[in-house]
């Protein structure tokens, strides 16, 4: 059987929260060795935050599987010189703190790429390494504000939406890291130099904006909300509320899967109102509202199931857990008595083996140092110094 993918690549996990850790669990589950590092006081904030099942939080628990974890105190020196020891063997770190601060500890990127030159060394932050915003605190929602996302999020007439996937956390700060770090280390196996990689979540969530920047470049601004093509400005793509206060969503934005639909509907005499705007539009949209309005939801998608235009149920996240496809793709499972997603990407030849749960802090300290050949009385002896 073939190794995974990423065995043998060693990283470094200094991060805390959501989009670094989560980043670093993606690596972890198609093989990488993970390193979490955390000091030796509160750690990842994660632990604590939200709900709590045993000693750690449901939302810790979800982004941190697969991963060793060890405690290090950094601003001590014998804290610097085992993290560097640490390094001498990493491919990739990643890290989550506001520029300069690894610098100041005397471990950022010039200092530890001089000691390993091929190290990729990945630093995630809200609006990037340089630039007048660099040091400014910030969060998903300052980001995507920023970056003209949030602006386009809403109904037509409403404020902008607040949504519940964290849009620059995840695409930026998880997957765009990922492209990056995983580009760079190609490139470093490549040619022996590893690279910085700078991750600005502003900057990932404004370079997906495409659809908004179609607007512009054609007409020198967006839509209002609420009016485009995608969010809900035509019949033809949008969310309507059923008889029992649920919804439908829409998408048949393709003129055969719109006929599809009025005929399903019997009437047909929508059909000229495909991608109709203004008063054409808005009564397309009002004769709709009132036909899903007199069916529940259970009944609409009985309905649809049959009928292929891209009409489905807008799902409660604890009804997609149970969704017969997604169960089918086994993107459920359940790790230590936690139910959790699997990896969103399947790779022929790999499976994913049992996935191990998310460590207490520090579970793996003696274990990892003692790689480096550190023994058991100096270990006592760095515990007792609050080093480890």
């Amino acid at each position: 059987m073939r190794a995974p993918p990423l065995h043998g690549l060693r990283v470094l996990d200094l991060t805390r929260l959501l989009p670094g850790p989560l980043a670093t669990q993606h690596l972890a589950d198609y093989g990488a060795e993970v390193i979490k590092v955390e000091d030796t006081g509160a750690g990842d904030y994660a632990r604590s935050m939200g709900a709590m099942n045993g000693d750690s939080s449901y939302f810790y628990q979800v982004v941190n599987r697969n991963k060793q974890s060890i405690r290090i105190d950094l601003k001590q020196d014998a804290g610097r010189e085992l993290f560097l020891r640490l390094v001498d063997s990493a491919d990739v770190l990643v890290e989550g703190f506001r520029p300069g601060v690894m610098d100041k500890l005397g471990l950022g990127y010039a200092q530890l790429a001089a000691r390993n030159p091929r190290l990729v060394y990945c630093s995630i932050s809200g609006y990037g390494q340089d630039g007048p915003y660099a040091q400014r605190a910030g969060h998903d929602i300052n980001y995507i504000g920023y970056a003209g996302v949030l602006d386009q999020i809403g109904s037509a007439g409403g404020p902008p939406a607040i949504p519940n996937l964290q849009i620059g956390d995840l695409l930026g700060g998880t997957l765009s890291a990922l492209l990056g770090l995983l580009v760079a280390v190609i490139d470093a196996r490549a040619s022996g130099q590893g690279r910085h990689v700078d991750v600005a979540m502003t900057d990932a969530a404004l370079a997906h904006a495409i659809f908004p920047l179609c607007e512009v470049l054609a007409h020198g601004a967006v839509k209002p909300r609420g009016e485009d093509l995608l969010d809900g400005g035509v019949p033809c793509y949008g969310v309507y509320e059923t008889a029992d206060g649920r919804h439908m969503a829409v998408g048949a934005l393709e003129e055969k899967f719109w006929h599809l639909l009025c005929d399903t509907l019997d009437r047909a005499d929508l059909k000229p109102a495909h991608l109709a705007g203004g008063e054409a539009g808005a009564r397309a949209r009002s004769a709709l509202a009132a036909i899903f309005r007199t069916r529940s939801q259970a009944e609409w998608t009985a309905l649809f199931d049959g009928v292929d235009c891209c009409v489905t149920p807008v799902l409660r996240l604890e009804e997609s857990l149970q969704n017969a496809h997604l169960q089918a793709r086994g993107m459920v499972i359940e790790v230590d008595g936690v139910r959790q997603f699997a990896p969103p990407v399947r790779l022929s030849g790999h499976a994913p083996a049992d996935f191990a749960p998310a460590p207490a802090a520090g579970a793996h300290t003696a274990r990892v140092l003692a790689a480096l050949g550190i023994d058991a009385q100096e270990l006592d002896r760095l515990r007792a110094a609050r080093v480890i």
